[in-house]
């Protein structure tokens, strides 16, 4: 859905109109939703302003219906309305109360599909999905068409890594591990619904050359205090709780809005590998190692904002956010080396070792955003302005303890204290406004400072008492940028046609520095970013669109932090100062066939790829490092076909198919590359209606071997159901849901490079039984909460990978 906003960037063909009540006053923020007349399809949803307008684009041709809801209300429903190509203006549609005013009497014509897919992106509708009790937003993010995630917790969409993602229009401040903590702590249920776009125009920031994932958290429209409570418990090997309680009080001028949410989730992760060590500068031999960890997610979120309308034009708004989580977590490993001397002798080396570690991660972010529109016509020029400020903090206390079988070595204990801290201040303006010849003007300036602050001391503990500082691990790490962007977009939408054409420059400047060796990196560089989008209706059956951008993907702080972070005695993460931002440039060709049967080509070329590479450690021995570096060139074709089909009226099914491949080319490692594989990814929803609020899903996805630069990752999938019972006139729901019931989501993967090769195997607490409750109460009128968004939004995605 679209917001207010929004509404003033329509273009012509529209379809305009008024919503009233009885009495004739406008009712504000009524869901009016623009529906194909032959068979009731929905194909556009739009809020009503302050002034009960709304503004629906159309084809030029075709016969369409509009239907109106709010709660409250019954639905209203339009004569059918003739599309052609000049905009049209309905009659008033007038709404009356329902028989009683509680939610429980308004009547829900349809359920939502659990995803959509229209020619720029797919959506998935979380809110009142079975699939969403008691998962994590990374469960249901895992599951949507076309997103998987690797062996270390990178996202992709469409087979490709670099994806920026928001919630509420706030990028998260992580990625990698970070970012899949954060997304296992935020509950599903406070998700209403999310957006997968893989070619954003120039508003957006430049960050993310695979795409942007949109999270959209509910928000209670309704008038007056009212609010939500959920409960629920999942059970795998180990339990997994949350719940959570959201608050809202509005009247006429004042909106004042809260949510906390609670997490409490034990897992287990296992993870096995078996590396081969033949390099000309190393002694041959091999090593296995079987890690056996327990975590305990322990997490606060919370979130409290006030809109304060300062005149019928004018909106001010502040908001302050924290999330607050803790993760002690505990591993045995076992360790087995063999060592191939001349001749072919061999010796052995076995030992074992506990790591012991709790992760805190304080954050807090405060926005102020103002906006202004200069007019009270559908068409008026807007202003906004966002000022924001964040901090994000981690800690890391470690306690790794190595004991030696053989040799009969001393047994060594390391002691980590490791301090991450980055603070992000940033200032954005956007302006709009319609210019003569119906060409819609979109035109803003931003600028960030951001400093990253991190501090490790490792000391060694052998024979019981002698304490030393490890002069080879303690290390200080600072980076400071700062940003410069300025961007504008012309959309102009004749009969057939719309263009919208958009031109981003970004400014950047870096200065790292780092205590040992005394290094210094310094960098200075300006860049364009155009976009290009053009979509053309060929006939009532066919619609072409064609999308080209060029997109950038820097580094997170994280992936430039050299410090370490241990996983067991023989492997650990660093980040790499010397890392360059990834360049790609992108296009894509949709068809759409019947206004819902997709299908698209897509190629991207990407420079600079910023690739994970996992090696023999600089210090020998047979520790290995995980680090981020610099490949050559990615060419990365795909084919994505979308297909709902609605087999009878009570079963409905949405099937998603993208076939890829994706060729790596470059020198890393002493390894040269030039190879790729076909592969694909099948996802299948199944959506069942049974009458008297009994309602089940079903969600299948398959994921074929992949080749990811020097990787190979075998096949795997999951399979997902549920089923939901609504309760006391639909104030309540019950959910039941299993996921990966076969258990098949395990990732197995080997990595092989000239001097070396890793095999993988990793299992986690995947399979889970929920049973989850959600309780609505308070007021029935309807209003709502302004979508808010901040300007920070692309620093805060890159503060993690701590």
């Amino acid at each position: 859905m679209t917001t207010v906003p929004q509404l003033r960037a329509q273009t012509t063909p529209t379809l305009t109109g008024t919503v009233r009540d009885a009495a004739g006053q406008p009712l504000e923020y009524a869901t009016v939703t623009l529906h194909r007349a032959a068979d009731s399809v929905a194909v556009k949803t739009e809020f009503c302003d302050a002034q009960g307008r709304f503004a629906l684009p159309t084809s030029p041709t075709g016969e369409y219906l509009v239907s109106v809801a709010l709660v409250g209300y019954n639905r209203v429903w339009s004569t059918p309305v003739a599309a052609t190509s000049q905009p049209q203006t309905l009659g008033p549609l007038v709404m009356q109360p329902s028989a009683a005013a509680t939610l429980g009497e308004v009547k829900v014509e349809a359920r939502r599909p659990l995803y959509e897919r229209e020619a720029d992106r797919t959506i998935v509708n979380v809110e009142g999905s079975t699939l969403s009790a008691g998962a994590t937003s990374l469960d249901v993010l895992g599951r949507a068409p076309g997103i998987t995630l690797d062996a270390t917790d990178n996202l992709a969409l469409r087979g490709r890594q670099g994806l920026l993602v928001l919630i509420d229009g706030k990028r998260v401040p992580m990625n990698g591990t970070e970012l899949a903590d954060y997304l296992r702590a935020l509950p599903a249920e406070q998700l209403a619904s999310i957006e997968l776009l893989s070619n954003p125009p120039a508003k957006y920031d430049a960050q993310g050359g695979a795409g942007v994932v949109a999270i959209h958290l509910k928000k209670d429209q309704r008038l007056g205090t009212n609010g939500t409570a959920n409960l629920s418990y999942g059970r795998g090997r180990y339990g997994k709780f949350t719940t959570g309680l959201t608050l809202n009080h509005q009247r006429k001028n004042l909106n004042a809005f809260g949510s906390y949410t609670y997490t409490d989730r034990r897992n287990f992760l296992d993870l096995d590998f078996y590396r081969q060590f033949y390099g000309s500068n190393m002694q041959p031999g091999s090593s296995e190692q079987f890690n056996r960890n327990t975590s305990h997610l322990q997490s606060h979120s919370w979130k409290a904002g006030l809109d304060y309308n300062l005149s019928a034009r004018t909106l001010l708004g502040v908001s302050v956010s924290g999330l607050v989580s803790e993760t002690p977590s505990f591993s045995n490993n076992q360790t087995f080396i063999t060592n191939t001397g001349v001749g072919g002798g061999f010796a052995k080396e076995r030992y074992a070792s506990t790591t012991d570690q709790t992760v805190q991660r304080p954050n807090l972010a405060g926005n102020l955003n103002l906006r202004h529109v200069f007019a009270d016509s559908t068409n008026a020029p807007e202003l906004t302005v966002d000022l924001d400020v964040a901090r994000y903090a981690t800690d890391r206390l470690l306690a790794l303890t190595t004991v030696y079988a053989l040799p009969d070595d001393p047994t060594n204990v390391l002691h980590g204290d490791q301090k991450n801290h980055v603070t992000i201040q940033s200032a954005k303006a956007d302006y709009s406004r319609l210019l003569p010849y119906r060409i819609r003007l979109e035109t803003g300036a931003k600028a960030t400072f951001i400093n990253s602050d991190n501090d490790a001391v490792f000391t060694n503990i052998t024979e019981g008492t002698i304490t030393t500082v490890d002069t080879n691990k303690t290390n200080r790490f600072r980076y400071d940028e700062n940003v410069n962007a300025a961007y504008f977009s012309l959309q102009r939408a004749t009969a057939r046609t719309t263009t919208q054409l958009g031109l981003r420059a970004e400014q950047t400047n870096t200065l790292s520095r780092q205590s040992v060796g005394d290094e210094r990196y310094e960098r200075h560089y300006l860049q364009l970013f155009p976009n290009l989008s053009v979509k053309r209706t060929l006939s009532e059956q066919h619609e072409l669109a064609l999308s080209l951008s060029r997109r950038l993907d820097r580094p997170s702080y994280g992936q430039l932090n050299p410090l370490r972070v241990y996983f067991d005695a023989t492997s650990y993460q660093s980040g790499n100062p010397a890392l360059r931002p990834q360049t790609s440039y992108n296009l894509e060709l949709t068809h759409t066939f019947q206004q819902k049967y997709i299908s698209t080509l897509g190629y991207a070329r990407t420079s600079n790829l910023i690739q994970n590479v996992v090696q023999p450690a600089p210090e020998g021995g047979r520790t290995v490092v995980n680090q981020f570096a610099n490949l050559g060139t990615l060419h990365f074709l795909t084919l994505t076909l979308t297909a709902p089909v609605e087999v009878t009226k009570s079963w409905t099914m949405y099937n998603n198919l993208v076939l890829f491949y994706g060729r790596y080319l470059g020198n890393l490692a002493g390894t040269n590359l030039d190879r790729g594989r076909p592969a694909f990814t099948f996802n299948t929803n199944q959506s069942f209606s049974f009458g008297r609020g009994w309602s089940a899903d079903v969600t299948g996805l398959y994921q074929s071997r992949e080749v990811a630069a020097f990787e190979v990752v075998r096949r795997r999938g999951q399979v997902t159901a549920g089923v939901q019972k609504s309760l006391w006139d639909k104030q309540a729901t019950l959910r039941l849901n299993v996921s990966d019931i076969f258990y098949t989501t395990p990732i197995r993967s080997t990595a092989t490079y000239d001097n070396f090769r890793e095999t993988f195997y990793n299992r986690f607490d995947s399979r889970v039984a929920t049973l989850a409750f959600t309780y609505r109460f308070g007021g029935s009128k309807v209003t709502a909460a302004r979508k808010r968004t901040v300007g920070a939004d692309e620093e805060l995605r890159r503060t993690g990978g701590f």
